[in-house]
């Protein structure tokens, strides 16, 4: 229990919190909480893509674990059960996958070449602008699996030799700046086509994007939910024989 929260709170509601933090339920409550409240702001927004409602709620666990003190695996033994839904959820986006097989099928070439250009410039982009910073390996490595799912990003970043924690953080960064600014680059380029945008936010930017996408119409999130599992796939086929060159490139 952090000084500046027993002071803002009390003795007596600092003692239930310590008593509350103690259950693996609070950090299940607490995410559910910042999340439908997240929600709720971002529907008053009217869906504004600059109210995300994930980058509002991590805003917001953040801020109460830094004023309260709570230790990150105090609060994870709660939320790891949201997390593990993550599972069941990503196998439930084969529904509306099926329903655009026809499409899919018609496209299997240009997604293909998408697929594969997408991965790689997403992993190799990033470490040239890592690079150009002067970031360290250990940060490049880091980088490389940024635009993949978190689960497998950092299955990644431990096997290459980068950071899975920093991982996780660029991760989700990337994920929310995909959510926020896709729909502008989009416009900018006049692709109009669910589809096409889609399929790249969810090579891009992930489950996030992919969240994002299912906002806008059932094909843009199928096909931005069947770009983030190939991403991921072949993201975790190519990186690991890709980077040995890419390290002896950069030094």
């Amino acid at each position: 229990m952090s000084a500046p929260l027993a002071t803002a709170l009390g003795a007596p509601l600092a003692q239930i919190w310590v008593y509350l933090s103690a259950s693996p339920l609070l950090g299940l409550t607490v995410t559910l909480l910042a999340y439908q409240g997240a929600f709720a702001l971002y529907r008053k927004a009217k869906f504004h893509p600059a109210a995300n409602p994930v980058l509002l709620a991590v805003a917001f666990l953040v801020a109460l674990l830094a004023i309260t003190g709570t230790p990150y695996q105090t609060y994870f033994d709660g939320a790891q059960f949201v997390h593990f839904l993550l599972g069941p959820a990503t196998v439930a986006l084969a529904i509306p996958l099926y329903a655009q097989i026809k499409r899919v099928k018609a496209m299997f070439w240009p997604i293909l070449i998408a697929l594969v250009a997408g991965c790689l410039t997403a992993a190799l982009s990033a470490m040239a602008v890592g690079k150009l910073f002067g970031a360290s390996l250990a940060t490049l490595l880091s980088l490389a699996p940024k635009s993949v799912t978190t689960p497998i990003a950092m299955g990644i970043a431990e096997r290459t030799g980068g950071l899975p924690s920093l991982t996780a953080v660029l991760v989700i960064t990337t994920g929310i700046l995909g959510a926020v600014g896709a729909r502008y680059l989009f416009d900018a380029l006049n692709i109009k086509d669910h589809a096409v945008r889609g399929f790249a936010i969810g090579i891009a930017s992930h489950g996030i994007g992919t969240a994002r996408a299912f906002q806008v119409s059932e094909q843009c999130g199928a096909f931005a939910a069947l770009a983030m599992g190939l991403n991921g796939a072949l993201t975790a086929l190519l990186l690991p024989v890709v980077l040995p060159w890419v390290k002896s490139w950069l030094g």
